[in-house]
């Protein structure tokens, strides 16, 4: 990860994350809206595959935002995952 743009690489991450859950690689789309210091990641699916992202109980979408706020830690750097359901 590159340590210039922290939130570019968290971004690059849940990407690469997301891609490999879901079975349409090239309806995964991130977006990445970045303030002084916050930055939001926003990972859209298709929506026939959102259920795989989210996971039974919520527990992958937990487990990537556990990576998303540990990598924040380290980039001193709130930065937020969003999964919109539309």
């Amino acid at each position: 990860m590159a340590e210039t743009n922290s939130a570019n690489a968290v971004k690059e991450m849940i990407e690469k994350i997301a891609k490999t859950i879901v079975d349409k690689e090239n309806d995964v789309k991130v977006n990445l809206v970045e303030g002084e210091r916050t930055a939001i990641v926003e990972l859209r699916v298709n929506k026939e595959e959102l259920g795989k992202v989210i996971g039974k109980g919520g527990r992958i979408v937990k487990a990537m935002r556990a990576l998303v706020s540990a990598a924040s830690a380290k980039y001193n750097k709130r930065i937020i995952l969003e999964v919109p359901e539309a």
